[in-house]
């Protein structure tokens, strides 16, 4: 596994990020337990979560599974960069939700608890909140930095006037401010190149791509369909609705004698910027090396 460092901070972590959103929802725990072991086996130390996955709303069920994934020792929480986020409606409540100096606190420590940790690496705003000002988000999350419940701050689906904005004023400060940014980033969704990538180069952040393989579209989708594995009637329509992007794509694939998902992250690899697409899951030892090591691009 190669290694990189996040953004333009000293902390390294593995060029690819283990998402975790389906856990619970759609892998059981002791699936969900498995992948965790086999990511670590593998050299991945990049795992990522937020206090709203596992479609129970307010109950955190997968930061809960984390924590008692960490719980079972083996150097398993040393080992790992943790990142988590704030933002999602954790409540029926009006302060249950969005970036006000009370539900940062109160969201993160109930991340601590669920994670069972006394600290998380990489705490992401999940979404912008239009409400609530710079200076009170940044005060509330300097707060947790100096009590050593968070080191590092970061975005997600954040536009490039609000990471300017966030940064400005965290400098303003004497702040280290966002050190990276989550986005929708691949080779079919690619409107972040506009302003989000060339303000994260400025400003020094790693770019953390999800849906690297546009929702499963870029996994060999048109190939997996004349198999007979034709997936839900989302991905049809969304097969149907790409099919000429798609036919070239594979075709390309195949000059290549490439898997096309092993192409689509190689080309996420290639730009410089991108720290560690998220991964869902992690299928064998041989699979990941093509992805990062390839001079397909």
């Amino acid at each position: 596994m190669e290694y990189t460092y996040l953004g333009r901070t000293g902390l390294k972590v593995s060029r690819f990020c283990l998402g975790t959103m389906n856990f619970g929802p759609q892998a059981s725990e002791a699936d969900s337990f498995a992948i965790m072991d086999r990511a670590l086996e593998h050299g991945i130390n990049f795992f990522d979560t937020a206090n709203v996955y596992g479609g129970k709303k307010g109950e955190g069920v997968t930061e809960q599974i984390l924590g008692r994934w960490f719980a079972q020792g083996g150097g398993r929480r040393e080992k790992v960069v943790l990142a988590t986020k704030v933002y999602g409606d954790m409540g029926e409540w009006p302060n249950d939700s969005r970036l006000s100096a009370r539900h940062i606190r109160q969201a993160c420590e109930a991340s601590l608890r669920r994670l069972k940790t006394d600290h998380i690496d990489l705490y992401q705003m999940h979404h912008i909140d239009r409400q609530t000002p710079w200076e009170e988000i940044w005060q509330a999350m300097e707060q947790l930095v100096r009590e050593g419940k968070v080191t590092y701050i970061g975005s997600s689906n954040f536009a490039g006037w609000n990471i300017t904005q966030a940064n400005e004023i965290a400098k303003n400060r004497h702040f280290l401010g966002l050190v990276s940014e989550q986005s929708l980033y691949n080779l079919n969704a690619r409107m972040i190149e506009l302003e989000v990538i060339p303000v994260c180069k400025e400003y020094g952040l790693g770019i953390i791509p999800w849906s690297p393989l546009s929702g499963g579209l870029l996994g060999g989708a048109l190939q997996k369909t004349s198999e007979g594995r034709r997936g839900d009637a989302n991905m049809q329509k969304n097969i149907e609705k790409n099919r000429s992007k798609l036919e070239a794509y594979e075709k390309l694939c195949a000059t290549l004698d490439a898997e096309p998902a092993h192409v689509a992250l190689a080309w996420l690899h290639s730009n410089p910027v991108v720290t560690a697409p998220l991964l869902d899951h992690v299928p064998s030892s041989s699979w990941m090396a093509p992805c990062v090591y390839s001079t397909f691009i």
